[in-house]
């Protein structure tokens, strides 16, 4: 029986930061993973990738990177890393090359929500906080997701425009965490992204942000990763 891949890097996406992953954290900690969590300055695409990287040098064995929204961008371009084993998107941008965030949101689908994006402020972007339960945390619980609003991170506009060099889910087994209500990347523009990555999914009802709302959900795909046969070879029986 292949062993499983133990160490798992959890990195966020914009507007917020790793403490989301609190939930999903503490379920896959109690199953006996070893789980590191990358902080995002999220100034960058290059800046995130190296911050994402620091953090898997730093595992003793191979790892599983699992991003979420433009996390999914960070892990496409960070994953080519010798260590990365898998990749996990959760509701997450799975970028090919050359191509970015602000390339893959220029042309939502007709009639997809718009996500309530103020202007730029100083290079960075922002959420209407009186829009963002609504667009991003619709099943979070209300007290939490006024915090999610009211410490929003700010998210740098060359973060989105970060381009893809190599895409790591061209070469490495990946895995794809579908949201059907996400008001952040509409469930098409998942589905178009899951396929061309060849990706492994699975459906889920609830909001952009299912980590915070369903951290069981986010943790059994996690899981169900961790020990795919697609990892006989890399891991050994």
């Amino acid at each position: 029986m292949a062993r499983r891949v133990n160490d798992i890097v959890l990195v966020h996406g914009g507007f917020v930061d790793g403490s989301g992953w609190m939930g999903v954290y503490g379920i896959l900690e109690k199953d006996g993973f070893n789980v590191s969590v990358v902080q995002n300055p999220t100034m960058s695409l290059e800046g995130d990738v190296a911050a994402t990287k620091m953090i898997i040098d730093q595992q003793p064995e191979d790892v599983l990177l699992v991003g979420h929204s433009y996390g999914g961008a960070v892990i496409t371009e960070a994953g080519t890393h010798k260590k990365v084993a898998g990749l996990v998107y959760i509701t997450a941008f799975a970028p090919d090359a050359g191509e970015s965030v602000n390339t893959l949101i220029a042309n939502p689908p007709p009639g997809a929500p718009v996500p309530p994006i103020l202007p730029p402020i100083d290079g960075y972007l922002f959420l209407d906080r009186q829009k963002f339960a609504a667009s991003f945390a619709g099943d979070v619980d209300a007290a939490t997701a006024k915090f999610m609003a009211v410490s929003q991170v700010p998210w740098g506009v060359n973060a989105l425009g970060g381009t893809i060099t190599t895409p790591a889910w061209k070469s490495k087994p990946s895995w794809y965490l579908l949201v059907t209500d996400d008001k952040m990347i509409p469930i098409q523009a998942q589905q178009f992204m899951c396929e061309r990555a060849g990706a492994t999914s699975t459906e889920v009802p609830g909001s952009h942000a299912i980590y915070v709302s369903n951290p069981s959900a986010v943790a059994a795909l996690i899981k169900a990763a961790a020990v795919s046969p697609k990892f006989a070879s890399l891991l050994g029986s």
